[in-house]
């Protein structure tokens, strides 16, 4: 496709688009883009668009992507002179996709919400570096070599920095990790 992009083709291109807006729509918001997502990734949308004269060939195209809508988020973050509050990502995080069906059990969807505060209160706590490999790898769902590719990193600094973030994530939430059994989720 990316080939088809390059030819000149317009529909090739809004077939990329079309496929990977609502994760890039996600990634910003997660990273604290907050109410100014739409534009952040709009923003990434053409940058990735100009800039597909240094993609490289056999690269995938999400992890480049997602790469370059954190560093529009960061950007667009740090020239608003303002930092997203947690509210403002928790907010940001729901008006993205329901969190639990209409059908679910009432106090069920009371803990999941309950846990998802949690959680996030929990990644606001950690470094920045932590934040990214976490929400990449889990809050994303990208792989591991996806995680890496999207963040520049090396694998072993991925696996390292996400083993250590985790750590981190579990002395912040005890209450939340897996009990024996395996009855509650990751």
């Amino acid at each position: 496709m990316i080939a088809r992009v390059r030819t000149g083709d317009p529909e090739a291109y809004a077939d990329l688009v079309r496929a990977h807006t609502g994760i890039a729509l996600r990634a910003a918001r997660a990273l604290g883009a907050g109410a100014d997502a739409e534009d952040v990734v709009q923003q990434a949308f053409f940058k990735a668009y100009c800039s597909l004269g240094r993609f490289r060939e056999g690269m995938a195209f999400r992890p480049w992507l997602l790469s370059i809508v954190a560093n529009e988020t960061r950007n667009t973050v740090r020239a608003a002179g303002r930092r997203r509050t947690l509210a403002g990502r928790e907010a940001a995080l729901i008006e993205t996709e329901p969190l639990i069906p209409d059908s679910a059990d009432p106090a069920a969807a009371a803990l999941e919400i309950e846990r998802r505060v949690a959680l996030l209160r929990a990644l606001e706590k950690l470094s920045e570096e932590h934040r990214l490999v976490v929400t990449y790898r889990y809050l994303l769902e990208m792989d591991e070599p996806e995680t890496a590719e999207a963040l520049g990193w090396p694998r072993g600094t991925v696996k390292s920095r996400l083993s250590r973030a985790l750590r981190k994530l579990g002395r912040l939430l005890p209450e939340f990790e897996p009990r024996e059994g395996g009855e509650e989720g990751e």
